[in-house]
């Protein structure tokens, strides 16, 4: 038995559910190699209180060929530290596991994951095929009956999705016919296509359109006894037995260790503890070609520490694969910690969002002057041409970064330079005529220029004070644009502040990275280029306007945004890959030439820190959140350390 940080009891807590015997389904036909016990499950499985691998595993596991992708065949077993600087952000255990319905391979290719196939007609109609014999980390088969009971009594229950079920299922206002064939079939139809279905089921963040019914149905109104529903919301010291509910279904959160999963660990932690304890799932579906099953580390810890000791934690080797939490200001702490005989190596990974920084004008700032300032395409442009981003790129990234305007990378098909390229030169001189040309040609006894109601033009920027990075390049525009006329005055708040009072209309401008999908391919919906969420600073009342079908925000106004929104429904009903390839193209131009964000460098060094006996890290990889899941699209089930067993 592997050592582990949790004891017996636990365990035994874990596998509570798991005798649920019920019909094991052999693996004789099975045409993979012999399957190997791993070590950390034998005491259970000796016992009985655990079934052996050849009745845990589908009876279609997915083969994973190590040696196709230039990685070693690993050794099961070790403990696995790494940080993050929040108690809610044990969620990256779901984003590094990357456990999908379909999900990307470390070529951005979409595959078929916790699925065994997958069949798009016209992308109309959608057949998900599960694989057989599948289970939960407590032993319950996956099947159909687990999509049909979050779509007939979750999304579609009005106690726990009031909002009904979620935006990408909607075509216009048409929401899906959804069927269940048998018990390893599920079919999605529209009458109109939905060309992103697929994909968002793969992103860092998924739409998990399947519940454990076995474990939720003890929960819900239509299914539980009466008398001890009402006990157990009693006890949990809520209002409802919707409350309840929504509370214990937490897939994405992995707070609730009750919860049956599908990821390659499972939360070993009840409650909230500074040090969180993830260990293998017993059921989990992916095997190695020597057939050992995945994942190779038998326990992850999680500990929760102060942002500002991540890289103080790491350089001290406390952290075995860190990339949270780390900016490139921490290479040189990192790099000393190697050089004095530290346990790790230090990578570094170009980030994969369209602009390591950009400021968003906000579009539905409350101030009805500064709107309308803000609205001006030409003090937009000039602001971008006020700003220095070779400085910053020297001061910030000694020269490392990619300088320009936010556009896509080129990694993406659809990556054109004179996007980059438009209005990202440092040029006072023309920033200074655009805003004269704008009408804001007076300026008082400072230089500020002057409002068109008489107050100085203070651009109030506000961040979320999490990255220093971010900081100090608005020292330096906080130059630059005083040469132009502009007043900078930096605001650092809490990010869950920033976002309510972005979304509120209270911001004037604010800091962010740029789109997080940087690297866009044909079937990427450009959904996120139009004003479609309210995530997008510049424009948070468009988005809510369209999250919530006019319900609250406000209709875009302006007629690139407008057009933004056709182009997004020509890329929708889109006949064929060259009709969508238009539709980006366009969408990004419009970008380029309205400046809705203020990019100013991308392609900015990630420090990756990764213990020397860590094996199956790539050396070399993009830092990103979607598509990607930051290490989950490189697959830590398939990371070893060199020394273990």
């Amino acid at each position: 038995m592997s050592d582990c940080p949790f004891d017996r009891s636990r365990r035994a807590f874990l596998l509570s559910s798991a005798a649920f015997a019920g019909v094991m389904i052999p693996l004789a036909a099975l045409a993979v190699p012999p399957l190997q016990e791993n070590t950390f499950w034998q005491d259970e499985v000796s016992s009985g209180a655990l079934p052996p691998v050849q009745d845990r595993l589908p009876k279609v596991p997915l083969v994973v060929d190590l040696e196709a992708k230039g990685r070693q065949i690993g050794i099961p077993g070790g403990t696995l530290r790494t940080m993050v600087t929040r108690s809610k952000d044990i969620r990256q255990m779901v984003v590094y596991g990357y456990a999908r319905l379909v999900g990307y391979d470390e070529t951005y290719q979409l595959k078929a994951d916790l699925l065994e196939s997958y069949e798009v007609d016209a992308n109309r109609k959608f057949t998900l095929r599960l694989r057989p014999g599948h289970r939960w980390s407590d032993g319950h088969p996956f099947t159909s009956a687990d999509f049909a009971y979050w779509w007939q009594d979750v999304a579609n229950n009005r106690s726990l999705s009031p909002s009904g079920p979620p935006d990408f299922l909607r075509v216009g206002d048409e929401l899906p016919r959804v069927s269940f064939p048998d018990e390893v079939t599920v079919i999605y139809e529209w009458d109109q296509p939905n060309p992103s279905f697929i994909e968002t089921l793969a992103e860092a963040r998924p739409p998990f359109i399947f519940r454990p019914a076995h474990f939720l149905k003890r929960y819900h109104q239509k299914y539980a006894d009466i008398e001890a529903l009402a006990e157990a919301v009693d006890d949990a010291r809520v209002k409802s037995w919707a409350a309840l509910h929504n509370k214990l279904d937490n897939m994405y959160k992995f707070d609730n260790s009750a919860l049956p999963t599908l990821q390659p660990w499972m939360n070993a932690t009840e409650g909230k503890k500074i040090r969180q304890v993830f260990v293998r799932n017993p059921y989990f579906h992916r095997v190695d070609t020597a057939g050992v099953q995945l994942p190779y580390i038998d326990v992850v810890e999680m500990e929760i520490v102060a942002p500002g000791l991540v890289a103080a934690k790491a350089n001290a080797g406390e952290t075995d694969l860190q990339g949270r939490g780390l900016d490139f200001r921490d290479i040189s702490i990192l790099r000393k910690g190697e050089t004095d005989g530290g346990n790790y190596r230090t990578l570094l990974w170009p980030t994969g969002v369209a602009s390591q920084i950009a400021i968003y004008p906000n579009l539905n700032y409350n101030d009805d002057v500064w709107r309308g300032v803000l609205r001006d395409v030409r003090v937009r442009r000039a602001l971008s041409l006020g700003i220095d981003r070779n400085t910053i790129n020297q001061a910030l990234y000694f020269r490392l970064a990619k300088p320009g305007a936010m556009t896509v990378l080129p990694q993406s098909p659809f990556f054109d330079e004179a996007n980059r390229a438009a209005w990202a030169s440092y040029d006072p001189t023309g920033a200074n005529a655009l805003l004269d040309e704008a009408g804001l040609d007076q300026r008082d006894r400072d230089g500020i220029r002057k409002l068109p109601d008489g107050r100085r033009m203070e651009l109030v920027i506000e961040t979320a004070g999490e990255r220093q990075e971010v900081e100090n390049a608005l020292q330096i525009i906080t130059d630059t644009w005083r040469e132009i006329g502009v007043k900078l005055i930096m605001r650092p708040l809490d990010r869950d502040i920033l976002y309510n009072r972005v979304f509120a209309g209270t911001t004037m401008a604010a800091v962010w990275f740029g789109w997080d999908n940087g690297i866009p391919q044909p079937y990427t919906s450009p959904s996120y280029l139009a004003p479609t969420d309210q995530v997008f600073f510049a424009w948070p009342k468009w988005g809510q306007f369209y999250q919530t079908n006019g319900a609250a925000g406000e209709p875009p106004d302006m007629e690139p945004a407008q057009r933004l929104m056709e182009l997004l429904k020509q890329w929708d009903r889109a006949e064929d890959d060259a009709q969508r390839d238009d539709a980006w193209r366009e969408m990004l131009r419009i970008h380029a030439d309205q400046i809705y964000g203020i990019g100013l460098l991308a392609e900015a060094p990630q420090p990756i820190v990764v213990n020397k006996r860590l094996r199956n890290v790539p050396e070399k990889a993009l830092w990103t959140w979607d598509p990607g899941a930051h290490f989950g699209i490189h697959r830590p089930d398939e990371f070893f350390f060199a020394d273990a067993g």
